[in-house]
């Protein structure tokens, strides 16, 4: 009985017409209104204002029709997932990434996943701008740290830890930064920003930090720091390798910020085809592997 005339309720709002309702679900207007009329007698509310012009919501009826939208959206999705599950996953995947966390992570992995599956097409356009996905036609986008568009959803597809850390050449020659306070007494390599992000007494910090070396290259502060030249502030991806050889040590461990998120965003209300899910599903493990 909760069902009964819910569907032809949203018809007519949405037609403003018995009429239209009625060709469009392909049923007499007779049986449109009666099923209406049944529905506002249950509901003990008047749904629609009624002149032989024309058919309007009521305020009541503006309520309702917003909650029954939704419903009847979420059974579509539900019917269309399930759906979807028996479909062989097939298409164009077009994607975006930053530029170096592409190059290294990410598309090594897409590589991958389009060897297992030949009907599955991927256009991957590496950028560190935020780029539109609606206007551009974009499925994804994988975006790192804190996202600021409340316009698209996000799913987490696994974290990044930032280090602090100097060859031990550097250290030897400069000593090691036991407190924030005492960075500025050491050569600080920086990329884009002035500041360095840091937890202290519970509190995320951004310290600012100078040197005479700026570069917008993490590969280059990497080579830098190996130079012996600074202290560098990077993520992972970047000195995974060089903390394991030993020829980068970590420092201020105690004040670590903590780990930023990377996410796969995609537009809002967007049901996730089969391929697109197929293409998470396979990411998220892989990106998690130490």
């Amino acid at each position: 009985m909760q069902w009964e005339g819910i569907t032809e309720f949203v018809f007519v709002a949405e037609n403003e017409s018995f009429t239209k309702a009625s060709k469009r679900m392909s049923i007499s207007t007779a049986q449109v209104s009666r099923q209406i009329s049944a529905l506002e007698k249950r509901l003990k509310i008047k749904l629609f204002n009624r002149t032989t012009r024309k058919v309007s919501l009521t305020e009541e009826g503006r309520i309702f029709y917003r909650h029954c939208r939704s419903v009847l959206d979420g059974l579509d999705a539900a019917e269309r997932a399930v759906t979807n599950l028996q479909s062989k996953p097939q298409g164009k995947i077009k994607l975006t990434a930053p530029v170096t966390y592409g190059e290294q992570q990410i598309l090594p992995l897409v590589s991958d996943f389009a060897k297992l599956y030949n009907d599955i097409e991927v256009e991957a356009y590496l950028s560190n701008q935020n780029i539109d996905l609606i206007n551009d036609g974009y499925d994804l986008a994988i975006r790192l740290g804190k996202l600021t568009d409340s316009s698209m959803m996000a799913k987490r597809l696994a974290n990044r830890t930032s280090y602090v850390c100097a060859s031990p050449t550097y250290i030897e020659e400069y000593g090691s930064p036991h407190t924030l306070s005492e960075l500025h007494q050491h050569s600080c390599l920086l990329g884009t920003l002035d500041y360095w992000r840091f937890t202290q007494d519970g509190k995320e910090r951004n310290i600012r930090v100078k040197g005479r070396l700026r570069y917008n290259s993490g590969f280059s502060l990497v080579d830098a720091a190996l130079k012996n030249l600074g202290v560098i502030q990077l993520p992972d991806y970047y000195l995974d390798h060089h903390l394991k050889s030993g020829e980068l040590v970590t420092l201020l461990d105690n004040y670590r910020a903590p780990d930023d998120g990377i996410w796969a965003i995609y537009p809002q209300n967007q049901h996730l085809s089969p391929k697109i899910r197929l293409l998470l599903d396979y990411l998220e493990p892989r990106l998690n592997l130490d």
